[in-house]
C-alpha cells in the first residue's frame, strides 16, 4: 500500500503546475460558457414569449410564426454555445477538422441518418412561411382531424377530437393533402348516406329525410343552402341515398350528421321504409335438376 501511495504521489509530482492550472482554467471557462448558453436561451425565450403576450393584445400577431421564429432562435443559440464550448477545449478542434476530413464515409452515412430530420425542421420553416394552418386551426390530415396546438420544427401537435395529441412528424404533412377547415368560410356541405329496399318509396324516404333534417336544430336554412336528398347508385341490395345539408362547422357536422341518421332509422321503422342488408340466395343442383 506504501509503495503504490508513493507511485502515486511521484506521478501527480511529474504533472507541471501550468498544466493544472491550465486544465482547472478551461474546465472553468467551459462551465461559464454552457452557463451563459443556458441562461441566455432562457432569457430570450421569456423576453420573446412576454413580447408576444403585449403584442397579441396590441397587434395581429400570428401565433404560428412566432412559434417556430422562438424554436429557430433558441437552437441557434444552443448552436453557438456548442461551438464555443468546442473551441474552448484545447486541441479538439484541430480534431474535428482532421476527422472530417478523412470521414468522407462516416459523413455520407451520417447525412442519410440526417435526412429524415432535416427534412422535418426545413418543413416546419415552411408551414411558418407558408401558413397551411395556423395553431388554433381545425385540420385535417390524412385520417387525422383536430385543432393544431403546438408547431415545432420537428412536429406538429394536433388535438384530435377524442382529446389525444397527434404527434406527426412536419416531413409526414408535407407529403399529405391538409383540409384546413378554418380558413375562410366555416360553413360545411355535410353529406349522409341512407340505404333503402327495391321495394321501399323513394319519394317517401326522401321526404322523411328531409323532415328530420330540416327539424335539426343546428340545419341552416338559408335560401340557397336548402337540404336535398339525392339517388347516387343503384346497388346489388339497395337503393342509395345521399343527404346534403350545411352546418356552421366542422365540429358541429358530425355530430348533426349522427343524430339525424339516427331519427331517420327510427322514422323508417315506424312508416315501412326498410333498410336492407345483403344477403344470398344458394340454389342447389340437385334441386335445379329435379325442377327441369
Amino acid at each position: 500500500m506504501t509503495m503504490s501511495n508513493n507511485m502515486l504521489h511521484l506521478n501527480m509530482s511529474a504533472v507541471p503546475v501550468e498544466t493544472v492550472y491550465s486544465l482547472i482554467y478551461t474546465v472553468i471557462k467551459i462551465s461559464v460558457a454552457i452557463v451563459v448558453t443556458v441562461t441566455v436561451a432562457q432569457l430570450i425565450n421569456r423576453a420573446l414569449a412576454a413580447y408576444f403576450k403585449f403584442a397579441t393584445g396590441k397587434l395581429k400577431v400570428d401565433e404560428t410564426t412566432y412559434s417556430v421564429v422562438r424554436r429557430i432562435i433558441t437552437v441557434t443559440i444552443y448552436v453557438i454555445g456548442a461551438i464555443v464550448v468546442i473551441s474552448l477545449i484545447p486541441g479538439l478542434p484541430d480534431l474535428m477538422l482532421g476527422m472530417a476530413a478523412g470521414a468522407g464515409i462516416a459523413a455520407i452515412i451520417i447525412g442519410f441518418a440526417a435526412q429524415r430530420a432535416l427534412s422535418n425542421v426545413f418543413s416546419g420553416i415552411s408551414i411558418a412561411i407558408f401558413r397551411p394552418f395556423r395553431v388554433g386551426d381545425a385540420v385535417e390530415i390524412g385520417d387525422e382531424y383536430g385543432t393544431v396546438e403546438d408547431i415545432t420544427l420537428r412536429h406538429t401537435v394536433i388535438k384530435t377530437w377524442q382529446n389525444k395529441r397527434q404527434i406527426i412528424p412536419n416531413s409526414r404533412i408535407s407529403e399529405e393533402t391538409v383540409i384546413n377547415w378554418t380558413i375562410g368560410d366555416l360553413t360545411v356541405l355535410w353529406k349522409v348516406d341512407f340505404g333503402i329496399s327495391y321495394d321501399s318509396d323513394i319519394d317517401l324516404a326522401r321526404s322523411i329525410i328531409l323532415d328530420e333534417i330540416n327539424k335539426h336544430p343546428d340545419v341552416m336554412h338559408e335560401e340557397d343552402r336548402e337540404a336535398k336528398v339525392r339517388v347516387t347508385e343503384l346497388g346489388d341490395f339497395a337503393v342509395n341515398l345521399r343527404a346534403l345539408f350545411w352546418v356552421a362547422d366542422r365540429p358541429t357536422a358530425w355530430g348533426t350528421g349522427t343524430e339525424i341518421r339516427e331519427s331517420v332509422k327510427k322514422r323508417f321503422d315506424r312508416e315501412g321504409v326498410e333498410i336492407p342488408f345483403p344477403y344470398r340466395t344458394v340454389v342447389y343442383k340437385k334441386d335445379m335438376e329435379r325442377a327441369g
